[in-house]
């Protein structure tokens, strides 16, 4: 834990959030600036900055982070009909919270390419 970082506060229960999902390597919450009716964001509770700074080490968690990600699209009732899932990289890639998080937007028609 990142004693300055908003997601590990929100993880360790600090900050309040609205928690959907919670097990013992992520937490998954509603984002506070939705982009679509579902938009839930999952962190995992270890502190990892960006995407650059994953290892061998953390594709177990990585691998739980996605497979967690189509449990709940498949529970909320959207799997079927698609959704995404997506992760900002620095600055340029508009990463806003140094903590690695990804993005689950669903139950509307997503375009491409996004912003």
């Amino acid at each position: 834990m990142s004693s300055d970082c908003l997601f590990c506060k929100i993880a360790a229960g600090d900050i309040p959030a609205t928690i959907c999902y919670q097990d013992d390597y992520l937490v998954v919450f509603e984002d506070i600036n939705p982009q679509a009716p579902t938009h839930l964001l999952l962190i995992p509770r270890k502190h990892i900055a960006t995407t650059l700074d994953l290892t061998a080490e953390d594709n177990t968690l990585v691998g739980h982070i996605f497979q967690t990600a189509a449990k709940i699209a498949t529970q909320l009732g959207f799997a079927d009909e698609g959704f995404r899932i997506v992760n900002n990289c620095n600055q340029a890639g508009g990463q806003t919270v140094w903590h690695l998080h990804f993005h689950l937007l669903g139950q509307r028609q997503l375009t491409w390419p996004p912003g």
